[in-house]
């Protein structure tokens, strides 16, 4: 079957679910009325092209089409911005300059041009804006056309914040202001190096800020951005007052209605630029007197392309195509990531990592994305999408108990019952270890069963592993788990392991093999709220 055959065929769902949400009051319809509309994206990860996406919905079967692409994005928002000319508001929640091929080769430098076209007003620094360091995040927000905003970050020498905490905006009688709040775990959950000289705070600042955009700003609507993900953002919420709606991103959750808490709405809206958020305000006299939600999939069969923004991508990826573009191997099977368990994606991964070294055990991230390969060949570029950084591979002795705390450790990070204490992506996915577990059992007691090539874990046994060396990390930390020994860090890197496996094995295709398998979930699990 040819890709476009398999895309078509996954195609039968109804493509526009009832995704509009409403809160109760009834629209004003005084000559006091000012409407305006909120637009958001997020976690666009420099998807600059379009490209294969899962859509899903519940009773409904899943679709598999091409969507997204920056042009695809600048032309929704153009086409919005038409139908009510001087009353946009365009926001983008972070994430946006990693995640392909043509960020990483160039800093992030190939995505601005494109950034630049899609009408933007303004967005926050995701957990990956850090990715090339400090000193590149700061120059590319230069280059932006629209200012960058946080109110938690800062130069760890001056204590002075790296952007303005919040933006202000005039929409006739109607002023908005956006606070933007971004990951503070930065430091822990990306590479150490990557955010050296910076200071992340956590959100004990909001409130003053939030009454500060009300009474010396006089904002009429209030709403936070945040780079946080979804349950955090909830959470978040039910502690804050004076929020009208939380704008929420990081985890890649799509929130067709949205989530209320404390009369308060928190959305997300994908990743990709498979999605566009569109939330419509009606306020009378200055008061907020209905809203509406609607989270828009960009499918390619009912939304255009910009030429113009088509062309800006074309000439800003030109230096890039031929090495992107290259072929490492082949599948005749759908690889993809949406699954918070386990994926065929990384099931591929993992297996190309041990291989590499010829460890007993190896880890594969968590990585929430990577658009699904389609059946035939994969290329270079692609790789990127599989994982975003190159980093060298790292192997190292750890003992049985070691592997166990670090299981209950992860599922802690995944499935806390306190959202303050999620941490991270999805679970680590990997090669030769069977692991079952309770997602709702306490924490430290979640793990059920462990199998290392299918014998029963031993904790008093050392065991080889290799996972992705995290540079800043300590020499004796594996994949977060601290003193490891005999470590070391080859001169492999998992970019070179996947190709040499691709070249080894002619089809890279992979099942879900029940590798990582939790009691109380389903095995396809779309969504950690």
């Amino acid at each position: 079957m040819t890709a476009g055959a398999l895309i078509a065929a996954c195609s039968n769902a109804p493509k526009t679910p009832d995704a509009t949400a409403t809160q109760a009051a009834e629209p004003a319809t005084s000559q006091t009325t000012e409407e305006l509309t909120v637009l958001f994206v997020a976690d666009l990860h420099a998807q600059l092209y379009e490209h294969p996406e899962l859509f899903w919905q519940e009773g409904q079967e899943d679709r598999l089409e091409m969507a997204g692409g920056f042009a695809r994005v600048a032309a929704a928002i153009d086409a919005i911005k038409a139908e009510r000319p001087g009353r946009v508001l365009v926001l983008d929640g972070g994430d946006t300059l990693q995640g392909a091929g043509e960020a990483a080769l160039t800093e992030g430098a190939a995505i601005v041009p494109a950034l630049n076209a899609l009408g933007l007003d303004a967005a926050i620094p995701g957990n990956w804006e850090v990715a090339y360091g400090p000193e590149v995040l700061k120059q590319r927000a230069t280059e932006l056309s629209f200012p960058l905003f946080a109110a938690n970050l800062r130069d760890e020498s001056t204590g002075e914040r790296l952007f303005p905490p919040y933006i202000v905006r005039d929409f006739g009688d109607v002023k908005v202001g956006v606070l933007g709040y971004t990951d503070p775990d930065v430091p822990e959950r990306q590479p150490p190096a990557y955010s050296r000289g910076l200071s992340y705070q956590g959100p004990d600042e909001l409130p003053g800020l939030i009454d500060e955009l009300r009474t010396e700003q006089g904002a009429d609507i209030v709403l936070l951005l945040s780079h946080i993900g979804l349950a955090k953002a909830v959470q978040l919420t039910g502690e804050l007052e004076g929020i009208d709606v939380h704008l929420s991103s990081d985890t890649h959750e799509r929130t067709y209605a949205p989530i209320v808490q404390n009369d308060t709405w928190v959305v997300e809206p994908g990743a990709f630029g498979s999605f566009i958020g569109r939330l419509d305000l009606t306020l009378d006299e200055g008061k907020l007197v209905d809203k509406r939600w609607e989270l828009i999939e960009l499918s390619a069969d009912d939304f255009p392309e910009d030429p113009e923004v088509l062309a800006i991508i074309d000439a800003s990826t030109e230096a890039t195509r031929d090495e992107l573009s290259r072929v490492v191997g082949h599948t005749s099977g759908v690889l993809a990531r949406h699954n918070v368990i386990e994926t065929t994606l990384d099931n591929l991964l993992s297996d190309a990592l041990r291989e590499a070294t010829g460890t007993e055990i190896a880890l594969s991230n968590g990585f929430r994305f990577g658009n699904p390969v389609l059946p035939g060949p994969i290329v270079e570029g692609d790789l990127w999408k599989f994982y975003p950084v190159v980093t060298e591979l790292k192997t190292g002795e750890v003992t049985g108990a070691q592997i166990r705390a670090f299981w209950e450790r992860e599922l802690e990070n995944v499935f806390a019952q306190n959202p303050a204490d999620r941490f991270g992506g999805w679970i680590p996915r990997p090669s030769n270890m069977h692991v079952r577990f309770k997602a709702d059992a306490p924490r430290g007691q979640r793990v059920q069963e462990i199998r290392v090539g299918g014998e029963l874990l031993d904790d008093e046994r050392v065991y080889t592993l290799t996972a992705c060396e995290r540079e800043g990390d300590h020499p004796d930390t594996l994949c977060r788990i601290p003193n490891a020994r005999n470590t070391r860090i080859h001169t492999l890197d998992a970019h070179d392991a996947v190709r040499r496996y691709l070249q080894k094995h002619a089809d890279a295709t992979r099942q879900l093999e029940a590798r990582v398998v939790a009691d109380d979930r389903p095995q396809v699990l779309r969504s950690q709220h």
